[in-house]
């Protein structure tokens, strides 16, 4: 691995003892050598961000992830930043089932907060940290392959489709365009944009997109910084770990309900896909992809099983 092309400043580096700071590297390095050399998939959601104009200790830790030889690939989101542009210009959305629906005019709003402004923010945000980061969409290399997503109610017994607009689903990731970056100092930053078999651009989920990836690239973790701590049971007390089956089992259960349901959803197909795990934690606590990495966990992790 190449050295990093800056160093951010002395006075950026918050002084701590010298034995702490040994002492913490040390305990981290089993971890450091686990993944070496792996494919990570880092979903930076929306309401967990920085808002661009503040110091990012997400970028200074996907900085960090490449210097020590893991691979990481950022999908980041933007839906709160989305909806405030749309307020701003006087365009007015519905949300069915979590998802926008996506008129023509929208998708060019979409596309120009996701791919103009969140993208390239974070972008700066981790080359200003020392990395080199490129940002991406869908449309890039043909990277995602997107279907329109079709979305169905049942009322009465009489089944009826919603037509969602620019909604779409990946088809297929296009590993290869990824792979390309592997063995380079190179940081993929990916906007969720999908382009169609005809060229039509369409908006998808960040996190569908992040775990379709990592499916596709078989990393072995993706994580989805939100802004929940993660699987929470029955008393409200965080779950540690679980597997595929007994994360269903509490989505049957009504355990795991609401927002978090297709968060798990994005999980277990990673699992499925070849994933080796995926993980739920909150991305505002500073740090949260070192804790969850290179300590015991700081959020959910789901495994096969």
């Amino acid at each position: 691995m190449k050295s990093a092309s800056k160093s951010p400043p002395p006075d950026a580096i918050p002084t701590a003892d010298p034995v702490v700071k040994a002492a913490v590297l040390a305990q981290a390095l089993p971890y450091m050598r686990r993944y070496a050399g792996r494919t990570l998939v880092v979903k930076y959601g929306g309401h967990a961000m920085a808002d661009g104009t503040t110091d990012d200790p997400f970028a200074r830790d996907v900085v960090l992830l490449k210097q020590i030889g893991i691979n990481p690939i950022v999908v980041h989101g933007g839906g709160p930043q989305i909806a405030h542009m749309l307020k701003r210009l006087g365009i007015e959305t519905r949300i069915v089932d979590g998802l926008r629906v996506t008129d023509r005019e929208t998708m060019e709003i979409v596309e120009m907060v996701l791919a103009g402004t969140i993208n390239k923010q974070l972008v700066s945000a981790i080359n200003t940290e020392g990395g080199c980061a490129i940002g991406l969409t869908g449309k890039d290399g043909g990277l995602i392959e997107a279907t329109k997503l079709v979305r169905a109610r049942i009322e009465g017994g009489v089944r009826t489709e919603i037509d969602l607009g620019f909604v779409g689903e990946p088809r297929r990731i296009a590993s290869g365009v990824l792979d390309a970056f592997k063995q380079s100092d190179i940081i993929p930053v990916i906007a969720p944009i999908g382009v169609g078999a005809t060229g039509e651009t369409y908006n998808i989920n960040a996190d569908t997109v992040a775990g379709a990836v990592a499916a596709a690239v078989k990393a072995t973790r993706l994580l989805l910084l939100t802004d929940v701590a993660g699987v929470l049971d029955a008393d409200g007390k965080l779950i540690a770990e679980l597997t595929a089956a007994k994360a269903r089992q509490l989505i049957a259960g009504g355990i795991i309900n609401g927002g978090m349901i297709p968060k798990i959803e994005t999980c277990l197909d990673a699992v499925d896909g070849g994933v080796e795990a995926a993980v739920i934690v909150d991305g505002r606590v500073p740090h949260a992809i070192l804790l969850e990495l290179f300590s015991e966990g700081a959020g959910t992790l789901i495994r096969a099983g």
